[in-house]
């Protein structure tokens, strides 16, 4: 094989040490390698990264191991060019299953560049990206604590969910804060409604009226007290996360103004993909690398389902909750994607095939640095063969039991 890389190093990291092997040239003309292993903390990761540049090397790999990698490779990036390689493209030799093997086998990948390096984005982008991942965790440990809320009114036969649209609104924050402190008394609670709400008094007085106990009140006022702390912490992170992204506002706005995508959606896509679009080379590339394609799956000249990939996860969430967001906004190119690909392939499908077009978009909208153009809910259609369409509406037709006879229309003046 063709060598390319003269002075290089390949990295096995674990939770207390990393195995490290560098590969350069010696004193005959050929290949020498030295291998050792050092320990994890600050201190081992310092001595590993004196003992590689006593060997001069200019290109570091090591195998992506769960969050393990994270302080070797933010150790050595500024003094090394740092690869992070997917696990699945290291598979070695049978039988020869060690740490120091490992080391070296991903050494001789490197060295012979048999190996891509995955995307690290720069430190800005992963600080953005810890804060938003955070952010939506708290976030999801939100939604499921409202809905343990839930659980405790409706085992102590409180309906207020069938009547109120939002149990945490005003009126049932309220009314829930009531019942925790002792009121029971259903009309007492009912009267407690505001707004809209106060329409529905009668069926107020009917759905708070339970068995609504104090282990329910007990567990009701803590629910209620991590709910509060959530906020507070989810606002705390807007906060941050507000004046990390102050460099990117352009971008934001540019996000901003795609159906679906709101500020805080706009700020996970930057996050999670970087501002800099140049290190993909195309918007398919950025769609391989998210996930957000179908697969390929040919065996014997036949193709079986192509599933999309695996990418990354907080990525696909914001882009299926965008998607889902686009499908129920006013008319747009978008919502009428959505629409013509729901009836043929169901509601998954066309979701996710409409993410992948936000993310299209998204794509050239930062690496262009233009606006959002609208397209019109009637683009896909006017794209159409008029023949073409015609058979379809004919063939729908007659699915449903028509018998359909063309007659074509005069020619208007």
């Amino acid at each position: 094989m063709e060598r390319l890389i003269e002075r290089c190093a390949g990295l096995d990291v674990h939770r207390d040490t990393v195995a490290a092997c560098v590969r350069v040239p010696d004193e005959r003309g050929g290949r020498a390698h030295e291998t050792r292993t050092f320990s994890t903390t600050t201190t081992g990761l310092l001595q590993l990264r004196d003992w590689l540049a006593s060997f001069a090397v200019t290109l570091v790999g090591m195998e992506s191991t769960g969050v393990y990698w994270r302080p070797v490779y933010y150790l050595l990036e500024a003094e090394f060019e740092c690869w992070l390689l997917n696990a699945q493209h290291l598979k070695n030799v049978p039988g020869r299953k060690t740490d120091v093997k490992d080391a070296e086998w991903i050494a001789q990948l490197v060295e012979h560049g048999l190996v891509r390096p995955s995307l690290v984005p720069p430190k800005p982008i992963r600080e953005l990206r810890d804060l938003t991942r955070y952010r939506k965790a708290l976030i999801q440990e939100r939604t499921r604590e409202v809905q343990r809320l839930h659980k405790v009114l409706e085992d102590a036969g409180i309906k207020l969910s069938s009547v109120a649209s939002r149990v945490l609104g005003v009126s049932g924050r309220a009314m829930i804060e009531a019942l925790v402190h002792g009121t029971h008394d259903p009309a007492v609670l009912a009267e407690l409604a505001k707004g809209a709400l106060r329409k529905k008094l009668p069926a107020l007085r009917e759905a708070l009226e339970g068995h609504f106990g104090q282990h329910h009140a007990l567990m009701a006022g803590e629910m209620l007290a991590h709910v509060d702390y959530l906020d507070e912490a989810i606002e705390r992170l807007s906060a941050e996360v507000e004046a990390k992204i102050a460099p990117f506002s352009r971008a934001l706005e540019l996000l901003d103004s795609v159906p679906g995508i709101d500020r805080r959606s706009a700020e996970v896509f930057l996050a999670e993909t970087g501002a800099d679009m140049s290190r993909f080379p195309s918007a398919a590339h950025l769609a391989s690398w998210a996930g957000m394609c179908p697969g390929n799956n040919e065996s014997a000249g036949k193709h079986g389902p192509g599933k999309t990939r695996k990418g990354s996860k907080w990525l696909r969430t914001m882009l299926i909750e965008s998607a889902e967001a686009a499908a129920r906004s006013k008319p747009n190119y978008l919502r009428s994607q959505y629409a013509r690909l729901k009836g043929r392939r169901g509601h998954k499908k066309a979701v996710v095939a409409v993410a992948h077009s936000i993310l299209v978009i998204g794509y050239h909208l930062l690496s262009r640095e233009v606006a959002y153009a609208e397209l019109g809910p009637d683009y896909l259609l006017l794209r159409e063969r008029t023949e073409a369409y015609t058979h379809r509406l004919v063939r729908q037709l007659e699915r449903l039991g028509h018998k359909v006879t063309l007659e074509a229309m005069p020619a208007t003046a």
